[in-house]
Order: structure tokens, then C-alpha cells, then sequence
């Protein structure tokens, strides 16, 4: 499968069994300041969608919902307890997904482009103690690397007790199946998929 239009990729997905889209809006993530014009267009596609990628203020994550998200990340914006309190009484922690975007055994932030001080299991303990809900795990070195998931990072993340979307690397369904059997409750699967490693249907049947 090769990547092409949004929609088509996204109908395909559906047809074939897909429960929900991920969606990062790159150009957001890097200016602080994303936009609804692609998650709308991704709309007919018929699956629930949750987009990141610069949501760093409640009236952007407001705005995404209110466009037909059916969840919202939170990136930069998860290292900040205040904010991510108050976004989770505003919109309901079902609704979030912190990001806990990893470089080097620290948070990277601001797109990916700088590196916080904070480790990954810090920020996913102050998180979970604040209600989080859902974390998006992701090593940015292995991200469409195909190189294989950080298994020791998420089960890190794990350790919290909330549940953990795991993503960066995939490349297998033997991939899929140790994830599953850590116990994450998902993964995000992007280059594997478009570069034919494995079709949806064979990794929900191999999953199931």
C-alpha cells in the first residue's frame, strides 16, 4: 500500500477493519497552532479520529472536538500540570490522550525539535495522578524506523496502571503481538502499513 489522498487512505482503512484513526497535524506541531481543515476532510471516512500536533491551549482542543475529534493529544502542553487539569475537567480525560514523545530518555517537546528535562515515567506519574486517561507512547528515534518498538520505555509507561498506546518502530505483526502481550492496549501502525510489511486485516485477525 502506497500512501496518496487522506480520505481514500482513510476509507481503505475502514473497509478493512480499521477501529480509529491516528492523525498528527505536523505544521501544527511545529507552529503551536493547528488546524481542522484535514481532520474535517477525514470526516467521511466514517472512523473515530484522534488528532495531536500543537494543542496547547483548551480553546484548540475545544475547537478539534467541537470539528468531529473523537480525542485529542497532548504534547508539549501534557508537561504542564495546570494546563492538563484544566483540560481534563473542561473536556473529560476520555477525550485526551497525553503524548509522551521520548528522545533520548527524555520528553521531547515543541515538535519533536527540543528536549525537555522531564524522563518519560515523571511525566507519566504526575499525569496519571492527575486523571489522565490514555498515554500515546512514542520513541522518536524509531518512529517510521521500522526498527522495531522500545518495549523497555513502555513498560515504563505501563507501570502507572493507565492504559498505554504504543507507537514508533512497528514493522510486524510479531511487533504487534509483543506490544499486545506487555499489555498495551494499542498500537499506532503507519510505515509497516504503507510500505506493505503487513495488511490491517492480517494484524486485527493476528491481534485478535
Amino acid at each position: 500500500m502506497e500512501g496518496g489522498d487522506p480520505l481514500e487512505l482513510a476509507r481503505v482503512f475502514a473497509a478493512t477493519g480499521a477501529a480509529r484513526l491516528h492523525l498528527v497535524d505536523l505544521d501544527g506541531a511545529f507552529s503551536g497552532s493547528p488546524s481542522t481543515g484535514l481532520l474535517e476532510r477525514l470526516l467521511p471516512a466514517g472512523l473515530p479520529i484522534q488528532v495531536g500536533g500543537g494543542y496547547r491551549t483548551i480553546d484548540a482542543v475545544e475547537t478539534a472536538l467541537a470539528a468531529g475529534a473523537d480525542r485529542v493529544m497532548l504534547g508539549t502542553a501534557a508537561l504542564d500540570r495546570e494546563f492538563r487539569e484544566e483540560a481534563i475537567a473542561r473536556v473529560g480525560a476520555e477525550r485526551l490522550v497525553v503524548a509522551v514523545d521520548v528522545r533520548d530518555g527524555r520528553v521531547a517537546v515543541d515538535g519533536w525539535v527540543r528536549t525537555s528535562e522531564v524522563t518519560p515515567s515523571q511525566l507519566a506519574r504526575d499525569a496519571a495522578a492527575s486523571g489522565a486517561a490514555r498515554f500515546l507512547v512514542t520513541s522518536a528515534s524509531r518512529d517510521g524506523s521500522l526498527e522495531g518498538p522500545d518495549l523497555p520505555l513502555l513498560r515504563d509507561v505501563l507501570a502507572t496502571g493507565v492504559p498505554v498506546l504504543a507507537a514508533g518502530g512497528v514493522a510486524s505483526i510479531d511487533d504487534l503481538l509483543a506490544l499486545r502481550d506487555l499489555g498495551c492496549e494499542g498500537a499506532v501502525a503507519g510505515s509497516a502499513l504503507l510500505t506493505g510489511r503487513f495488511t490491517l486485516a492480517e494484524a486485527i485477525a493476528a491481534t485478535a
